[in-house]
């Protein structure tokens, strides 16, 4: 039993549009796909905000790997913020900051205000770093692994449909009217998030600063470095995509921002398949095989894509639809990884997701920049699939790591039990 705003509830109780209660499903989608929203729905638009800027698309692109450092730096107070505060005033005040940066972003006059607003928008980070937390607050580690597969499968269908939307809206509107789009469903999540989101931190710290105190428990937790760094890895596989794949469609395959767009499609769909499998298999099989499924996925499909890239096929098609089975790795692996990550300690939940959260998104902007760098219009994307390529080996290393650490322990506890 948990109690919320004084009254007992069971864990799974849920009454929808209730503060009194834990929040419905819904609402951890939506919070977690407004991140989403914000993350990649002006994607195809990014040429045309550098001519309309006056900077060079390398400048343009920190709006992508500056708004992932950005985040990765917010996250490390969200957790212990939310450990201390709860996790409903820290997920509102994620999204008034979303709100406010947006409008800067809009009617930004310059590149410097344009990406001032970028920043405050980072502060809708709280909505995929808190949905995991209170799904964590309400169920066991496999269960778990299985409702944060859920709540990412339905999240992942904004990523499918944003940078679809977003070039349509840059092709009849021009760039801002992305960002509008944003703001509508930023206010729209925010009055849902204020109805529903009952609070699910019943044992909130006693101070800010005992999280940061608590955190050598995490830190010198293997357990814990390997579910992070697998999570960093396969996640960093699709950053270096983010990282590139505009280049490619716009430089390499001269796309128009609208079909640019459809192409990012295949990724989204393929991340909420692998959510879907997560969510129904992870329970049954483990967190352990669900992630190491999901990095071989990625594996064969950076295989395929360098295949047809040898084989000099020219078609779009050659390059980003074999790169769809990237987000049917990362949905089968991240929600496992992101379970294991905050179950280590499970009083710390918050601050291991925010500071898992921080070193994954880190880690993401590092290789979003990286992929931009080493494209070049003479370059095909082979560069791209290198990077790619060796990140994802990476993550099947640390998935392996992380594994053998549960073997060896559960042998020692074996032996001490005789």
């Amino acid at each position: 039993m948990t109690t919320l705003n004084g009254r007992e509830q069971s864990a799974g109780t849920r009454r929808f549009l209730n503060r009194g209660t834990p929040p419905h499903i819904a609402t951890l989608v939506l919070a977690a796909g407004l991140a989403a929203m914000s993350m990649n729905i002006f994607l195809p638009s990014l040429a045309a905000m550098a001519d309309h800027f006056g900077t060079s698309y390398a400048v343009m692109q920190f709006a992508v790997s500056g708004y992932l450092a950005g985040t990765a730096a917010i996250q490390i107070a969200i957790g212990p913020l939310s450990d201390r505060f709860g996790r409903r005033p820290v997920m509102i005040g994620g999204i008034v900051l979303l709100l406010l940066g947006t409008l800067i972003c809009t009617f930004a006059s310059n590149i410097a205000v344009f990406m001032t607003g970028r920043m405050l928008q980072t502060g809708v980070v709280a909505g995929i770093v808190l949905s995991r937390t209170i799904v964590r607050d309400m169920v066991p580690m496999d269960e778990a692994a299985s409702m944060i597969g859920y709540v990412t499968m339905g999240m992942s269908v904004v990523p499918m449909i944003a940078p679809t939307l977003g070039g349509l809206l840059n092709d009849l509107f021009g760039w801002q009217a992305s960002f509008i789009a944003l703001l509508i469903s930023g206010l729209l999540v925010l009055a849902l998030v204020w109805r529903d989101l009952g609070e699910t931190n019943t044992a909130q710290s006693a101070s800010f600063g005992d999280q940061f105190r608590s955190w050598p428990q995490l830190l010198t937790s293997r357990r814990f470095w390997g579910y992070t760094l697998t999570a960093t890895f396969s996640s960093g596989v699709f950053f270096s995509f983010l990282g590139g794949a505009p280049f490619v469609g716009t430089v390499l395959f001269k796309l128009s921002p609208a079909a640019l767009g459809l192409y990012f499609f295949g990724m989204a769909a393929g991340y909420m398949l692998g959510n879907y499998l997560s969510g129904r298999y992870a329970r049954r099989f483990g967190i352990g095989p669900m992630m190491v499924s999901g990095n071989i996925v990625n594996v064969i499909g950076l295989a395929l894509a360098f295949l047809l890239s040898v084989l000099d096929a020219a078609h779009p098609l050659a390059f980003f639809g074999p790169l769809s089975l990237i987000g049917v790795g990362n949905g089968l692996t991240l929600p496992s990884a992101n379970a294991g990550m905050v179950s280590v300690r499970p009083h710390l939940a918050g601050s291991a997701s925010g500071l898992g959260g921080a070193i994954m998104l880190g880690g993401g902007a590092a290789l979003s920049v990286v992929a931009g760098a080493v494209l070049h219009a003479d370059g095909g994307t082979s560069p791209l699939l290198v990077v790619m390529t060796v990140t994802a080996l990476f993550a099947l290393l640390a998935t392996e790591y992380v594994r053998w650490i549960d073997r060896r322990e559960g042998m020692l506890a074996q032996e001490s039990s005789e």
